[in-house]
Formats: C-alpha cells, sequence, structure tokens
C-alpha cells in the first residue's frame, strides 16, 4: 500500500509499507487520517497479527519410518550346509593331513561360530571326505568316500573317518585330484532348509593328473566324467545336482594343471596357491574355517 498521506504528496513511496498492516484503512479510520499514517514507522517490525499462520500440525511432513536392517538369522532364514573335503592323502601331504586330524573334532565349533558371527543360523552342517592319491600308482587304494556326517551328532564318526586316513603312496607329482572333484559334484546333496550352500573343499601340494577313463575303477565310471571339458560341464550345468547360486569351490592348491585349469574357467571358485610338495604347511587352520564361512 502506498503512503496517502496528503500533508506529504512528494515524499517518496515506503518500499517496507507493503508489511504494514491494514489496521489505518479501517473504517474507523479513514486512509486520510494522517495520525494513522505516522502510528506505525516504516523501520518498525510488522506486528504479530501479521506474521504468517502457522503452519497446522497435520501438515507439516514428517520422515518416513525406515525399519532397521535386519540379518537372515533374525528374520529366521535357516541355511542347510554341506561341505565335502578333497583331501590329497599322499606321503608329502603329511602335514596339512595331520593338521585335519587335529581340528576334526572342533571343526563343527569353530564352522558354527564363524558362521553365527557373519549372521548365519546354520540349522544343518553335513560333511564329507574323499581321500585321494594316485589311480595309476595306487589303484583301488587311490580314492576313499566317506558319507555325509551330519554335525554334532555324527562328531565322533567324522573324526574316527578322518583319523584313520594315512599320508603314503602317491608314484609320481601329480595326482587323481579331479576324479575327487568329481565324485564331490555327484555328492548327494541336501534339499533341506531355506537356503542351501554347497562348499567343496580341496587340500593338495601337487597338480592333478588329467582326466582318464582307462584308470577309473569299473564302480567309479559312472560318476567321473571322461575328460575336463565334461567336468567342465558337471560343475556349470544350471539344472545339475548343485545349484548355479549355492555352490563354492576352495582350492587349496598349487598353481599348476587341473587346479589352475578350474580357477580360469570355472564359475564361483576361489583358489588359495600353495607350494607343491610343501605340503600346505603354511595354510592356517584359521584362514580355511574363514573361507568357508565367506562362502556360505
Amino acid at each position: 500500500m502506498s503512503d496517502t498521506t496528503p500533508a506529504a504528496p512528494s515524499e517518496p513511496v515506503d518500499p517496507n509499507a507493503a508489511s504494514v498492516p491494514p489496521v489505518e484503512a479501517t473504517p474507523e479510520s479513514p486512509a486520510t487520517d494522517a495520525p494513522a499514517a505516522e502510528a506505525v514507522p516504516a523501520e518498525a517490525p510488522a506486528p504479530v497479527t501479521a506474521a504468517p499462520a502457522a503452519t497446522p500440525a497435520a501438515a507439516v511432513p514428517v520422515a518416513p519410518v525406515v525399519p532397521p536392517q535386519t540379518s537372515l538369522a533374525s528374520r529366521g532364514v535357516n541355511y542347510a550346509v554341506d561341505i565335502v573335503f578333497c583331501i590329497d592323502v599322499t606321503g608329502s601331504m603329511d602335514p596339512i593331513l595331520d593338521a585335519v586330524k587335529a581340528n576334526a573334532l572342533g571343526f563343527y565349533d569353530d564352522v558354527q561360530t564363524n558362521l553365527t558371527a557373519k549372521g548365519k543360523n546354520v540349522a544343518e552342517l553335513r560333511v564329507r571326505v574323499i581321500a585321494f592319491r594316485d589311480l595309476v600308482a595306487d589303484g583301488a587304494a587311490a580314492i576313499e568316500e566317506s558319507p555325509f556326517y551330519g554335525l554334532p551328532d555324527d562328531r565322533a564318526r567324522f573324526s574316527d573317518f578322518v583319523g584313520g586316513l594315512v599320508a603314503e603312496g602317491g608314484g609320481d607329482a601329480p595326482e587323481s585330484g579331479l576324479e575327487a572333484v568329481a565324485l564331490a559334484i555327484a555328492s548327494p546333496w541336501t534339499r533341506n532348509g531355506d537356503r542351501r550352500r554347497q562348499v567343496i573343499v580341496v587340500w593338495s601340494d601337487q597338480p592333478a593328473h588329467p582326466l582318464d577313463p582307462t584308470v577309473v575303477p569299473a564302480d567309479l565310471r559312472s560318476r567321473i566324467p571322461a575328460d575336463f571339458s565334461a567336468l567342465t560341464d558337471a560343475w556349470e550345468d544350471e539344472q545339475g545336482v548343485m545349484g548355479s547360486s549355492t555352490k563354492r569351490l576352495i582350492l587349496f592348491a598349487p598353481d599348476g594343471p587341473g587346479w589352475s585349469d578350474i580357477s580360469a574357467e570355472w564359475e564361483n571358485v576361489v583358489h588359495n596357491p600353495s607350494t607343491a610338495g610343501g605340503g600346505l604347511s603354511d595354510v592356517d587352520y584359521g584362514t580355511i574355517i574363514d573361507s568357508i564361512g565367506n562362502s556360505v
């Protein structure tokens, strides 16, 4: 509103006059009433009655409540975990074999503790062992298989089987590790649990022989592919016995024939290179447990 006081028509318009409330323009106080115009200086703060109306409480935006993230365990999701150990039991593996035996009794507790710390509720944990040597040099003694042991109930039987393994034989440097992996892939994996994980762990300090059906015992031929390409197909088969997103292969094996081929071509593989002939004595048991935990 412009200043309507007739006594000073030439006075410039006050830019703040618009903030003055229209009290001077009421019927009781005509616009020509000079005292009413002078009652509120242009520099004075606006009366409280002129302040913008308060926003109703209901109109104030409220930040949405975001529920905290919960772990699968707290949501009641149970894991069923199967682990198959493919263990080289030739003479040079004596150091790691002793370590496996020493930790067999505590294996369940160590894995369960590790998985619980990662927020994974494991309702079923089973382990199976496939011990291997060299089919060419050791014949029928080259492969020893156990059934799946449900832990902790079958802890004593698992320990007995591992305790009975002896590091001996082997012939030349390459061993029959690929045959062991093939047998592991063909394991009777569990169908239980809301989520399943199928883990194969290989411990070897030597490269692997190429697959050769002529040296495979007759009772194993139906479970061992004829060549590496067929073995790869068995691992990668999305409709196979192992789920495409639930399987893991953890290699503690040297860079060399067989193992390097697997790590270069297969999915879901973690390769921890070892030193040939070193017996894997430098592999820390805690690292193995943590690798299993991270794979689940």
